[in-house]
């Protein structure tokens, strides 16, 4: 089994998009995948509740109601990790995860909360240990913009692999209302997008083994 937590203190930079398709994705490729929802805002967890039942099955469990439990047999668990996250939550997550997956926005202000962030989750339990591995993803991005081009010099500044960029495109809205993800959708209308998840897969599977 290995655990994958999707993280930043700053709300709104894509943690349940990512999350949620990284989920689908596993599911799609026949992983026992659990999609563990550690926001009150329940946001992975409605996701999960459009999903139609003939799609390959993801379990959800809502890791803010109490300790959580996974099912024999478990392959792939994500985590969805809530905004504004307190410091002990945070390394009580850090330390059961394997792989930790930052999504940062191209703007200043992003780009300035990461810094600090990234800073102190480096810190922090198995990290400090080298048994956690860390990567940073840019997220929602146009790439002939020059907050992506600030956005992508400072994340290849740090010292942890910068292993993808996500365009914004609507396809991930689409995605979210059916229960779906990009690996579910039509594979002419997502080949750019999932030309970018697979960095992102390849990079997940290839760490930390």
């Amino acid at each position: 089994m290995r655990t994958i937590l999707v993280v930043n203190a700053k709300g709104g930079c894509g943690k349940t998009t990512i999350a949620t398709n990284l989920a689908s994705c596993y599911a799609v490729n026949g992983a026992k995948t659990v999609l563990v929802d550690y926001d009150p805002q329940k946001s992975s967890l409605e996701w999960l509740a459009q999903r139609p039942d003939w799609r390959p099955p993801i379990h959800g469990i809502a890791g803010f109601e109490g300790p959580v439990r996974y099912p024999s047999g478990t392959d792939r668990v994500i985590i969805d990790s809530p905004a504004r996250i307190e410091s002990s939550e945070e390394t009580n997550l850090v330390r059961r995860s394997d792989i930790i997956i930052v999504p940062v926005l191209p703007s200043p202000i992003d780009i300035r909360a990461a810094s600090h962030f990234i800073g102190e989750l480096l810190t922090r339990g198995k990290i400090r240990q080298h048994k956690t591995e860390v990567a940073v993803i840019a997220n929602r991005v146009r790439e002939n913009t020059i907050v992506y081009h600030k956005l992508e010099k400072f994340l290849k500044s740090l010292d942890i692999p910068f292993v993808t960029h996500l365009r914004d495109t609507q396809n991930y809205i689409r995605a979210a209302d059916k229960g779906i993800g990009i690996f579910e959708m039509a594979p002419s209308a997502v080949e750019q997008d999932l030309k970018q998840w697979r960095k992102l897969t390849k990079w997940v599977e290839l760490t930390n083994r």
